[in-house]
């Protein structure tokens, strides 16, 4: 049986009373604060009455705007209530840190590595955060880190940065 927003607002409220939620074509969203990001994960997760077991993905956005730039999504099924849930947390540009959802649900240790590896978002508290695809030391020339899924990245890469096949 699917759950409803109501009921997973309860008791996501309970630990968290200042997430609100939206919904869209069906698809219901959390927001959380990130302070209150593992609590409400956790209560999620370990309520009788809401059991989200599963984590998707987690996964990042760039919204290229001042202040909250990012958002960090976190995509949750309940096996039990067969129920899909997101749950989006705002990241500020000037200080991308989430705390890390690995003691909660141990696969989120690849995707927080994919997505402070894609947009640079630290997850603190995480137990192996270095690059997952990218080189460690895959900066510009004045040794800022570049994030290749970033909305600022050149679209067509760092010039001189991969050798170009050879014409034929």
């Amino acid at each position: 049986m699917a759950l409803s927003i109501t009921d997973i607002l309860t008791v996501a409220k309970a630990v968290a009373p200042g997430c609100t939620s939206t919904e869209h074509h069906g698809d219901h969203t959390l927001h959380v604060s990130s302070s209150e990001l593992i609590e409400v994960l956790s209560e999620l997760k370990e309520n009788p009455s809401t059991l989200f077991n599963q984590l998707v993905d987690v996964t990042a956005i760039d919204w290229a705007k001042p202040g909250d730039r990012f958002e960090v999504v976190y995509f949750l099924y309940s096996i039990p209530n067969a129920t899909h849930l997101r749950v989006k947390v705002a990241v500020r540009e000037d200080r991308p840190h989430v705390p890390t959802a690995v003691n909660v649900f141990e696969s989120a240790n690849w995707y927080e590595r994919e997505a402070y590896d894609m947009y640079g978002i630290i997850f603190d508290g995480h137990p192996d955060l270095r690059r997952f695809f990218m080189p460690e030391d895959f900066m510009d020339e004045d040794g800022t880190p570049l994030y290749p899924l970033r909305k600022d990245f050149p679209l067509m890469g760092i010039p001189g940065s991969l050798p170009l096949p050879p014409k034929e």
